[in-house]
């Protein structure tokens, strides 16, 4: 456990590597209470739910062909259904559907194992593990809310 232990546990860490911007389209929901058919963590990760959790249609394609109940998701409606849907930010009316926008930034978590260089008693050039390398990762998730109501925190820019 020494190993372990952060050398300067009053330093913040700072990402050795950013890696881009990754935008999501959550195109379905998820019946709440079915959920742990999914997954047994669900129920805790997401309690604050209490009745839809929102997923990408690739991940229910995925579940489907793993034998998942498809009676559980529910397809959303897109831009393409309703033309004049707006994104929540730019829509004035709070009863108005929209889509909702939540951005997430994870500042630091570790992405890889580091390796640095030393020479052997021949000279020779050898690589070992030396660490772990960290990265920063954000990601954006789009999603359809039938009032603006339901996506507040989307008005600021």
């Amino acid at each position: 456990m020494a190993k372990l232990r952060q050398k300067n546990p009053q330093t913040v860490p700072q990402a050795e590597e950013i890696r881009a911007l990754e935008h999501l389209s959550m195109d379905v929901t998820v019946n709440f209470s079915k959920g742990a058919q999914l997954s047994s963590h669900i129920y805790n990760i997401c309690s604050e739910a209490k009745e839809t959790i929102y997923s990408r249609e690739e991940d229910v394609k995925f579940w489907m062909e793993k034998g998942v109940d498809g009676s559980m998701f529910e397809v959303l409606p897109q831009s393409a259904d309703l033309p004049d849907l707006q994104h929540c930010r730019a829509c004035t009316d709070r009863w108005k559907p929209c889509i909702c926008s939540y951005a997430l930034n994870i500042e630091w978590y570790p992405c890889m194992l580091k390796y640095c260089k030393s020479r052997d008693a021949a000279g020779k050039t050898t690589s070992y593990k030396c660490g772990i390398r960290s990265c920063q990762k954000a990601y954006s998730f789009d999603y359809y809310v039938p009032q603006k109501q339901l996506c507040l925190w989307d008005e600021e820019t």
